[in-house]
């Protein structure tokens, strides 16, 4: 037998041990915030490495003063995924299935568009909102996000629908179906992978927003936990436990959405990436 088959298990087992190292070193910081979220005085973010003695104050005063902004946040980001879907989908598919000259330049734009800052599209969009009525209203933060997801969505969907076989649709329309049935009843279910991919990576994006609700929220009407995170701060910087409670609760969707949708995500990632 080798010395390189020896060494195999050594190695296997090197990495492991520091994969283990890194992901430990990468979640501590979740952990600790997890620990000080525990403190019953929360009065500073030093503390021992084990919650000696545990409370949950911390989270009965996040949930009594942030419970609806997490609300507002879980409704602006349903809709961002939903808007995003209803354009992107359609366009990823127009963009990877038709030949037309612009479309090399189509895709120019959508790669330009990811390259602007979002404080530019806020301020932008501030004076057009502004005279549209949409100042202060989760619609308005919906279109806002949209605005930065749909982008990344077409060229996620785009790389997974190049390759489609035209055939599939054509036979559905020899069937008699029309463009739309088709790409409902055919393209869509094909593509689940790719759209529960952007799917999720839409809602955390809008999820965690905090320039359009920041820029677009004057009158402290529409609150989205982000938001009213930062202010919570700056108002309650004594109660450690409590701000680091609501960091816990908002990152309570995301977490659980990613495990649910892992396999989903591993797939639509790989399958766009080998097209």
């Amino acid at each position: 037998m080798s010395a390189g088959a020896h060494n195999t298990p050594v190695r296997r087992g090197l990495r492991s041990a520091l994969a283990v190292v890194f992901l430990a070193i990468l979640l501590f910081p979740v952990y600790w915030m997890f620990n000080i979220s525990l403190q019953p005085s929360g009065g500073t973010l030093v503390s021992n490495f084990l919650p000696t003695d545990p409370s949950l104050d911390g989270y009965r005063v996040a949930i009594e003063d942030q419970g609806g902004n997490l609300v507002t946040s879980l409704t602006i980001a349903s809709g961002t995924v939903l808007l995003t879907l209803l354009i992107a989908a359609p366009a990823a598919y127009a963009l990877a299935q038709f030949r037309f000259r612009w479309i090399s330049w189509a895709l120019l734009g959508i790669l330009i568009s990811q390259m602007i800052p979002g404080i530019v599209i806020a301020n932008g969009l501030y004076s057009i909102y502004e005279s549209l009525g949409l100042l202060n209203s989760i619609p308005g933060l919906v279109i806002a996000n949209a605005a930065n997801t749909v982008p990344f969505a077409i060229l996620i969907m785009r790389s997974f629908m190049l390759g489609l076989p035209p055939s599939i649709v054509e036979a559905a329309r020899v069937d008699g179906a029309g463009l739309v049935r088709s790409f409902i009843s055919i393209v869509m279910p094909i593509s689940r992978n790719s759209l529960i991919t952007v799917g999720l990576f839409s809602f955390i994006w809008a999820f965690g927003d905090f320039i359009f609700a920041l820029t677009l929220t004057t009158k402290g009407d529409i609150v989205p936990v982000t938001l009213g995170l930062y202010t919570y701060l700056g108002a309650h910087i004594s109660n450690w436990s409590a701000v680091m409670a609501t960091a816990m609760l908002a990152s309570i969707p995301a977490i659980i959405l990613l495990v649910l949708a892992q396999k989903y995500i591993s797939a639509g990632v790989n399958s766009g990436a080998v097209k």
